[in-house]
């Protein structure tokens, strides 16, 4: 097919969804039947999803959804793509369409932060007063953010509700932004920070993604590209200054290409060009280098040798066997 054949769809609505489990189920096979492919997330609580396929296939699941009362306002975040974005189809029934693991849930249809759009975003970002919280995990945020934005010391959404409350007295008593990638993490994190006495909070409405293909922003003040949980691993969104913010794990230089640790128990993700990824053997410590399992070595189809040679031009050897 032809470039931009294909659209990526990234959507979630909190919304009560009866007999949860057997709509994912109906919804699994729906998905399958159209040839569509993603991953997406029901619950009680509402839809999170991102679908990808060619257009006549989105567009029959935007139909789908769209004729379903409880979705007829389902709003799509639509990317154009030359190729699927996802291997398989996968939906799942889960307790929340977004972990947080709250030790008392909240509904974000009844509390939740101030929404804006990207417009009154990029002027509240601009007001000194206001402090920036990127809500994402530290991974997403080294490869890009808004300018400015607080990095949490995090690895996944569930951490972050502790890392507040460790940090609490830089936001209390300021206005706060927060955002996310489509704005569903926003929704109910927004909301808890109203509930621990955080009041003043605003969110980006559709999130970076929808920051990104406003007309009138164009993905302003924005550094890096955005991290997505799909085959394109990132997509740009500054259209006016583009930076790259990433930086290689190995050397420090500016890079934006995320692999996995060849260690299969590790499987880490670090930013690494080619050429690092190849002299470090595809592992991010000595220990996963020389992991007996390492999938880049045997990917490579390095003997004995090869392995040994390698390791010596960085100063290593490997274990001695015993």
């Amino acid at each position: 097919m032809n470039n931009n054949d294909f659209q990526v769809l990234l959507y979630y609505k909190y919304v009560p969804i009866e007999d949860a489990e057997q709509f994912a189920k109906d919804e699994l096979q729906f998905c399958k039947s159209i040839g569509l492919r993603g991953r997406i997330l029901i619950s009680e609580e509402g839809i999170n999803g991102t679908v990808s396929g060619p257009k006549e296939v989105t567009q029959r699941y935007m139909d789908h959804m769209h004729a379903m009362d409880k979705f007829s306002d389902l709003w799509f975040k639509i990317n154009e793509a030359d190729d699927f974005a996802h291997k398989k189809m996968f939906v799942r029934y889960r307790k929340e369409i977004v972990a947080l693991d709250l030790d008392e849930d909240l509904d974000p249809t009844q509390l939740s932060g101030n929404h804006l759009d990207p417009v009154e975003f990029r002027e509240a970002m601009l007001d000194e007063d206001t402090v920036l919280l990127d809500t994402r995990n530290d991974y997403e945020y080294d490869l890009g953010h808004f300018k400015g934005a607080i990095r949490p010391d995090i690895h996944n959404f569930r951490e972050l509700p502790e890392w507040v409350r460790e940090n609490k007295e830089k936001f209390m008593d300021k206005k706060i932004l927060v955002y996310c990638t489509g704005g569903v993490r926003c929704e109910k994190f927004s909301g808890w920070m109203i509930r621990e006495g955080i009041e003043n909070v605003a969110q980006l409405n559709g999130g970076i993604e929808n920051y990104g293909q406003d007309e009138q922003t164009r993905g302003d003040l924005w550094e890096g590209k955005m991290y997505v949980f799909d085959e394109r691993i990132s997509v740009p969104i500054n259209h006016i200054d583009p930076v790259v913010v990433g930086k290689d794990y190995f050397d420090g230089t500016p890079c934006e290409r995320y692999v996995n640790c060849g260690n299969p128990e590790c499987n880490k993700q670090i930013l690494a060009s080619e050429e690092n990824q190849e002299k470090y053997l595809g592992g991010c410590t000595h220990e996963c280098r020389v992991h007996p399992r390492n999938r880049y070595i045997k990917a490579k189809g390095w003997g004995h040798d090869e392995i040994v040679a390698r390791l010596a031009a960085i100063g290593e050897t490997l274990p001695a066997e015993v």
